[in-house]
């Protein structure tokens, strides 16, 4: 998809202005956007959740001049806060003057895990278990047309909490979910095991679930900032400083990397994406190493421009859940033109990335209270 410059500024532009924008750059019909655009219907609302009294609506934008792998688009973002779409749209311009994001992703792997627990030799448990590695797998896959169990392993766990629990064992499904994020085919195929697990070992099984660190589908994305776009090299100084405090302490890592949530969770949420597993990944992967850290990293290049980079777990789809079912998320992909969960990733990726030099930049120069609150004290205008 190439997008085509704008007569104005999209801020300049009116709602049927930007719709008019959108329908050129992605050749969707006057019908199409519309009808994904109409409020989400109570009775629809009604069987997506228990309970349902009513709708909650965040208002949805486009951000521009993103350019990742050499292929331009404009990302969908849902979001209630000012200035972050403003914010991430310019970082995008500034990134693409050196070429734009460079982005990568794993194959989709996910884990499912069945604990078992009361086991009075769990090496043995073990060994019965990978003894019958192949028929698991064959019931696994018997259990889903769309993703593929394609290894199990297993490991021992000593309860580390005040309650001593005792060891247990976890047995471990790799699958692969392909275009999807999987979870419900993730759980469906750990439940479907269960009963022969506990059966193998002669313990009791306890959970059957997937796990949400997803560190075998992570995405990495890169992108350099010229100096001189930034506001030159005393920013670029300021910006490595304000890193380097994120990296070295938890009270600013913490703020750091809802900064780079911002553009994550945005994206996330307007494609439909579990944006809260989503979080709990990112954020436990930012504490591998024991202490809680940026997300980012940052570093002045030989020319002394800025070069940034992310890397996170990150399980996206573009197929069943919500994407299915809701008519704005089919529509915010779209709008951004992905085919499979790995390009959605990398947009996703590359507009956390974005957001975060926004951040760092304001942050390093004039402030964030600026032209947050410039924008913010729009809310109150009549």
């Amino acid at each position: 998809m190439t997008v085509m410059a704008a007569e104005k500024k999209l801020y300049e532009m009116s709602r049927e202005e930007r719709l008019d924008y959108i329908r050129k750059v992605t050749r969707i019909t006057d019908g199409g956007i519309e009808a994904m655009l109409r409020p989400l219907p109570f009775e629809d609302a009604n069987r997506m959740i228990e309970n349902a009294i009513g709708i909650m609506s965040i208002p949805m934008g486009i951000a521009t001049n993103f350019v990742i792998n050499g292929r331009e688009c404009v990302v969908p973002m849902a979001i209630e806060e000012p200035s972050v779409i403003a914010a991430v749209s310019n970082a995008a311009k500034i990134a693409k003057v050196k070429g734009g994001f460079i982005a990568e992703a794993d194959d989709s792997l996910m884990i499912g895990q069945v604990q078992v627990v009361g086991l009075g030799n769990v090496k043995h448990a073990m060994t019965k278990i990978l003894r019958n590695k192949k028929q698991l797998l064959a019931t696994a896959n018997s259990n889903s047309r769309s993703v593929t169990a394609v290894d199990l392993q297993v490991r021992q766990l000593r309860d580390k909490s005040p309650n001593n629990m005792g060891n247990m064992l976890l047995v471990e499904l790799v699958i692969d979910t392909k275009d999807a994020m999987g979870a419900n085919a993730i759980n469906t195929m750990c439940e479907a095991i269960a009963p022969q697990v506990a059966e193998i070992t002669d313990g009791e099984v306890v959970l059957k679930i997937l796990s949400n660190y997803t560190t075998r589908r992570m995405v990495r994305c890169r992108a350099t900032f010229d100096k001189e776009q930034l506001g030159g090299s005393q920013i670029v100084k300021r910006i490595l400083y304000a890193y380097a405090l994120a990296y070295s302490d938890a009270y600013r890592a913490v703020t750091h990397n809802k900064g780079v949530m911002n553009g994550i969770d945005a994206v996330a949420l307007a494609t439909g994406q579990d944006f809260r597993a989503i979080e709990a990944g990112a954020h436990a992967y930012a504490a591998r190493d024991g202490t809680y850290r940026s997300l980012t990293s940052w570093r002045r290049t030989k020319e002394g421009d800025l070069a940034g980079g992310i890397e996170l777990p990150l399980a996206v789809g573009v197929v069943g859940g919500v994407v299915k079912s809701h008519p704005t998320a089919k529509f915010a992909l779209q709008i951004l033109g992905v085919r499979s969960a790995k390009e959605l990733a990398m947009v996703i990726a590359a507009t956390g990335l974005a957001q975060n030099l926004a951040a760092l930049r304001a942050l390093s120069s004039e402030g964030i209270q600026a032209g947050h609150m410039r924008l913010h004290a729009r809310k109150f205008s009549k």
